[in-house]
């Protein structure tokens, strides 16, 4: 595992993240809580262990939103801007793959793609929801 350090920010400036080593995944989430919070067909999301993750600038700009008790989504209270998600039960927090704009977007994965709204044919496996490590079902459905 590489331990280059990526850095990113929120569209401000106001709130700066470093990510460093490699991401855990990466890939597309069609759900509507993704959809609706990123205000976009699909978010490309980039996943890491939460010791990785570092707020190097503006913390007390930072502040969050629980729709449920499985995401906690950071945003700047400056700009708006759409920083991170914490997914305590997964135990990795998803950085939008927009935020770090030197680490390159290698997607591996579509999940919950049973609820898209953009059909996206790349090849990928798409799944009706999440991998079963991850509590969902594992069924991969078609292209």
């Amino acid at each position: 595992m590489s331990n280059s350090v990526q850095s990113g920010k929120c569209f401000c400036g106001a709130v700066e993240i470093e990510v460093t080593g490699q991401p855990a995944a990466m890939g597309y989430c069609h759900c509507s809580s993704c959809r609706e919070w990123s205000a976009s067909p699909v978010n490309a999301f980039t996943l890491w262990q939460p010791e990785t993750v570092k707020v190097t600038k503006g913390d007390k700009n930072l502040a969050s939103y629980n729709k449920t008790p499985g995401s906690t989504r950071k945003f700047c209270t400056k700009c708006g801007g759409h920083v991170l998600t914490d997914h305590p039960g997964l135990g990795l927090v998803d950085v939008f793959a927009a935020m770090l704009p030197g680490v390159e977007f290698k997607p591996g994965v579509h999940v919950n793609y049973g609820e898209t709204v953009l059909r996206m044919k790349d090849g990928l496996p798409k799944l009706k929801d999440f991998p079963k490590e991850f509590g969902g079902s594992g069924d991969v459905v078609a292209e």
